[in-house]
């Protein structure tokens, strides 16, 4: 029997074009089990959200993003398939933004949250879009692929990006402590409930990735804590079902962190095969 893995990638706003092409050519590399087959949409309404086995909530402007979504009633349904049904879920840039449980240097009630990772964002870290960089990262977790300068890193491109500055505790329900500091918001709680709430296991946040080398604001801090230089800022990190990434692969020609991330979504498919 053919069965299709519907992989979304949200279009309200921002790079999903890009993001379904790369998918497209990871889609190539990554092998299934007979009579499975990959298949890529774009998202904007609930009714094709719910034929979704995994979904990627692209780059682009964050606040435009959770406006449109709540204008189209997707809010709670997108806090469902990430927080509930634990569906495999990867944001970049405005994604990451989207899926922390606390952002700052956000004016309350004008940024909405959809949550599922344990960390605070700070938004626009590294400056307006005039800013914007290009830098190689080291990310262990993806398959060799050495470049014309001899290198195997990956080049993450950087616009008006976040970083994660926090990780926060692991819990069920809202990071309530952030919501006490200025300019911070944080996403509201929606957590499986009964006998689906006992079988998830809560699981820490992963750093997968940072960018050498700290900016000029935070050197100070560095020195009093005796940290490293080369501890970075932290661009990239997972958390159970839900991966985000600062930069934008979706454009590069790398397909890397695609086909991983497609490895990721159909061993989760397996798995929960195997346990029904």
């Amino acid at each position: 029997m053919t069965r299709d893995i519907i992989v979304g990638v949200l279009a309200l706003q921002g790079a999903f074009y890009e993001h379904i092409k790369l998918l497209q050519q990871a889609a190539t590399e990554v092998a299934l089990n007979d009579g499975q087959r990959w298949k890529f949409a774009e998202i904007r309404t609930v009714e094709e959200l719910e034929r979704c086995e995994a979904l990627i909530i692209p780059g682009g402007e964050s606040t435009t993003v959770s406006l449109v979504a709540a204008r189209s009633n997707m809010l709670e349904p997108l806090r469902d398939f990430v927080k509930v049904r634990r569906k495999p879920t990867w944001g970049t840039c405005a994604g990451l933004i989207l899926l922390a449980e606390s952002a700052n240097r956000t004016k309350k009630g004008g940024q909405d949250l959809i949550g599922g990772l344990d960390v605070k964002v700070n938004r626009n870290y590294f400056g307006r879009q005039t800013e914007s960089f290009e830098a190689p990262l080291a990310l262990p977790f993806l398959r060799s692929k050495v470049g014309e300068d001899g290198s195997d890193r990956f080049n993450g491109i950087f616009i008006r990006a976040p970083v994660v500055e926090k990780l926060l505790p692991v819990i069920r329900g809202e990071q309530t402590g952030e919501g006490a500091f200025d300019e911070t918001v944080i996403a509201p709680a929606k957590a499986a409930e009964g006998e689906k709430a006992k079988k998830q296991v809560l699981r820490p946040v992963e750093v997968m990735a940072t960018l050498p080398g700290r900016s000029r604001t935070l050197k100070e801090k560095i020195v009093a804590l005796g940290m490293a230089d080369e501890v970075g800022d932290i661009v990239a990190v997972k958390q159970g079902n839900v991966f985000g990434t600062s930069f934008h692969p979706e454009l590069t020609e790398d397909a890397r962190i695609h086909i991983w991330w497609l490895e990721q979504v159909r061993d989760t498919l397996e798995d929960q095969d195997q346990d029904r």
